[in-house]
């Protein structure tokens, strides 16, 4: 199936589902969906970072300290947060992601979703999907760090990023 037909679940500013159009349909104009954000991070603590292809839909080309993606209609975060991780990094059996706490991602120009943020520890040898993954590696979080002011990033990954670093600090 093309991704622009998948069918999401659109909601409100609380989250709750006012409508299910398609994927393409709900970008082009703007409504506010669901996604999830899964932080991997192999048996020694790196990240797993990647650089997306220049074919996806949003943000094509940029890098991103995630894996995830939307949430189909009448799909759980949870559901969501497994199902994105094992598809992206080309696993099967992972753990279930440990979801952390959601926010409302807007860019104040159309783009907007509710983002639930998990962890997950992948110690499987990955084999991310060709079509969506152009680059990866695990990298250790002070490379990253060094990394944020050099690569260009998905906005919405480093929105969720910082909220982490703060959720981290708080805890």
């Amino acid at each position: 199936m093309n991704p622009a037909d998948e069918i999401l679940d659109i909601v409100d500013e609380n989250d709750q589902v006012v409508a299910r159009v398609p994927r393409g349909e709900a970008y082009a104009r703007g409504l506010r969906h669901r996604c999830v954000f899964v932080q991997a991070r192999d048996a020694a603590g790196r990240l797993f970072v990647h650089r997306r292809t220049p074919t996806k839909l949003v943000f094509p080309s940029l890098y991103d300290m995630f894996v995830g993606g939307v949430v189909g209609a009448g799909e759980s975060y949870d559901a969501a947060a497994l199902r994105e991780a094992e598809e992206e990094l080309g696993v099967s059996g992972l753990p279930r992601p440990e979801f952390l706490f959601r926010f409302l991602y807007d860019d104040g120009a159309g783009k907007s979703w509710w983002s639930a943020v998990y962890e997950v520890q992948c110690e499987l040898p990955v084999q991310p999907q060709a079509e969506e993954v152009q680059w990866h590696d695990f990298l250790a979080e002070e490379e990253v760090e060094r990394r944020l002011g050099e690569w260009e990033w998905v906005p919405d990954g480093l929105a969720a990023y910082e909220r982490l670093r703060a959720f981290r600090s708080a805890g």
